[in-house]
């Protein structure tokens, strides 16, 4: 493939991506609109620009990585995005976590206006950025996804093409419900355990062997007993995909009281000044709940 492709936004998931598209042997280009952001990546070896018009006009390939629904429509209809300066057939893969709905809308435009558009939002987290091992869940033609089958690939371990434009989104969305409870029902879990006097790292081995054997529980499991709050996935973006979920859960009459429920434990957590850790931090949640962070800083102290 010696299509041009550019990438925007260079944060803890985008700049790992941006890596592996460029050890694909593929030509990529990258931009953000944060000046520190684009330092670093050329820094570690990335073809950096400044001028993301020009990047547009040159590119035949777009992806974009951003935090939010509005970053996006800025990129697909602003005076400095696709629509704008993009050449017809370029394809714009979005792999952010966005509304399905606005998904839509944004894809109707660009493919009225000459280009191809792909939602394609992933899972796995930062490891699985780093180590090019993400699940793309894809949206769009097949004839947009055969073309960008490279790119994806370079990325992801798994594509699945889920159907139409928008198609994707609606696929994470379900992700981020089922994702939020499973960190939730962890960190009942530990909580409970912890109260029990049952040491944590044996418990995680032991759930690790049956029946609760997951992604969650094996990857962010050791940063809740460390009590590690490093940013993969931050919680103001789960915040942000839960509510996703429900608003299109109300538009459809779907009720999803697990998911509300673990809305309103991240959002105790973001009232403590943790929006910006990672989303295993939820267990600090419980840790006050059950007054355990109090209780073993009192038994330290005695």
């Amino acid at each position: 493939m010696s299509d041009v492709i550019a990438f925007l936004g260079l944060g803890v998931m985008g700049t790992p991506m941006a890596h592996n598209i460029a050890r694909a042997g593929l030509t990529v280009e990258v931009y953000d609109v944060l000046a520190e952001a684009r330092d670093r990546a050329e820094a570690e070896g990335l073809t950096v620009t400044g001028d993301v018009r020009g990047l547009l006009a040159r590119a035949d390939v777009v992806v974009t990585m951003l935090p939010n629904t509005g970053h996006v429509e800025e990129v697909v209809h602003g005076q400095g995005g696709t629509i704008a300066n993009a050449r017809p057939g370029t394809v714009h893969i979005d792999m952010s976590s966005i509304s399905p709905v606005a998904t839509k809308e944004l894809g109707a435009a660009s493919l009225a206006a000459g280009l191809g558009y792909v939602d394609a939002p992933v899972s796995g987290g930062v490891k699985g950025a780093r180590e090019g091992a993400l699940s793309v869940m894809a949206g769009g033609s097949d004839e947009h996804l055969d073309r960008v089958a490279p790119v994806l690939d370079a990325m992801a371990a798994t594509v699945t093409r889920m159907g139409p434009i928008g198609a994707g989104q609606a696929t994470k969305v379900c992700n981020q419900v089922a994702v939020a409870i499973n960190i939730q029902a962890v960190c009942e879990a530990f909580a409970l355990g912890r109260s029990l006097g049952v040491d944590l790292g044996k418990l995680r081995e032991a759930l690790l062997g049956g029946a609760t054997a997951s992604w969650v529980l094996d990857n962010l499991g050791p940063q809740m007993i460390a009590g590690d709050d490093s940013a993969g996935f931050r919680i103001a973006l789960q915040v942000k995909d839960l509510r996703l979920g429900l608003e299109a859960a109300g538009a459809n009459n779907v009720p999803l009281p697990a998911a509300s429920g673990v809305l309103d434990l991240y959002l105790e957590a973001m009232a403590h000044g943790e929006d910006s850790h990672g989303n295993q931090a939820l267990s600090r949640v419980y840790e006050r709940l059950t007054n355990q962070e109090i209780a073993e800083r009192q038994e330290r102290v005695t």
